[in-house]
């Protein structure tokens, strides 16, 4: 997998990617990522990339010309087909089913806007998609492109230790990740649960499975509408989260019982009446 970006900062985006499992998959030569700053395709004294917009208007605008250039030296690297995105305030919201889409190109081109934006035609001509990372607005796109090729490069395989590592994040399958815990047991009076010491390793997938959806309900109600549940398993859940001990719900970070217990129980209802 190639990552190409264009960056009037190209060593923001190299300096965030020297640790972790990116970096190491970056050594294992699983994934590249290069980096283009569109000044090298200027000709004036200044190696001006920006201007004022017409209509007048706050800021200044990336002019076309040098980011066309800069986007055509990468495509004359590769004959590959290449996925062309924006990193834009006003694009379609990044997300995990997104980012397993995108592991299955070979090169993701990442432009990387300042100032006020760039101009249009630019995006237009080269048919650009435009992502967000989230409805926030930051001063450039370097850390948005960092995002996509860090949850991008994730589900590559070789990238993580475990390939079910990614499988088992929140997100893997639309659900957040259940709570985990670590040493000691006891912590200032904050009990690991005791099934995760059982050796049941049938009760543990239950658990996590149950509190999986306990933790989303908690967290993203709107993760947990979306998967419409068959009625039995909803029964099962509202009947193990009402014998879940006190103790073990707060340590999990399932503090407000009554929503829990609330949504469980209205979808319960609409599945009975349908």
């Amino acid at each position: 997998m190639k990552f190409q970006v264009v960056s009037l900062f190209p060593e923001s985006i190299l300096a965030g990617l020297k640790e972790g499992v990116v970096a190491q998959s970056i050594d294992k030569k699983i994934i590249s990522v290069e980096c283009m700053s569109p000044r090298k395709f200027t000709s004036d004294v200044h190696h001006s990339v920006d201007d004022r917009p017409f209509g007048g208007g706050d800021g200044m605008l990336m002019m076309a010309d040098p980011l066309d250039q800069a986007l055509s030296y990468f495509r004359r690297l590769s004959d590959e087909p290449a996925e062309f995105l924006y990193l834009s305030a006003r694009g379609e919201v990044f997300n995990d089913a997104m980012a397993k889409n995108l592991a299955q190109k070979k090169t993701i081109n990442l432009i990387c806007g300042r100032y006020g934006g760039v101009d249009q035609r630019f995006l237009v001509k080269n048919k650009i998609r435009e992502i967000s990372i989230g409805d926030y607005i930051l001063s450039g796109g370097e850390l948005g492109a960092l995002v996509i090729i860090d949850a991008v490069a994730r589900h590559i395989p070789g990238v993580l230790g475990n390939c079910k590592s990614s499988q088992n994040d929140s997100f893997g399958d639309g659900l957040l990740e259940a709570a985990s815990f670590t040493r000691t047991r006891d912590w200032q009076g904050l009990e690991t649960p005791k099934v995760l010491m059982s050796g049941d390793h049938k009760k543990i997938d239950e658990w996590r499975s149950y509190v999986s959806v306990f933790s989303t309900i908690h967290n993203r109600e709107d993760l947990f509408l979306k998967k419409h549940y068959p009625l039995k398993f909803l029964q099962s859940a509202k009947l193990f989260f009402e014998k879940m001990p006190e103790p073990e719900k707060l340590v999990c970070g399932l503090l407000d019982s009554d929503k829990i217990m609330l949504i469980l129980s209205s979808e319960i209802s609409q599945r009975e009446k349908n």
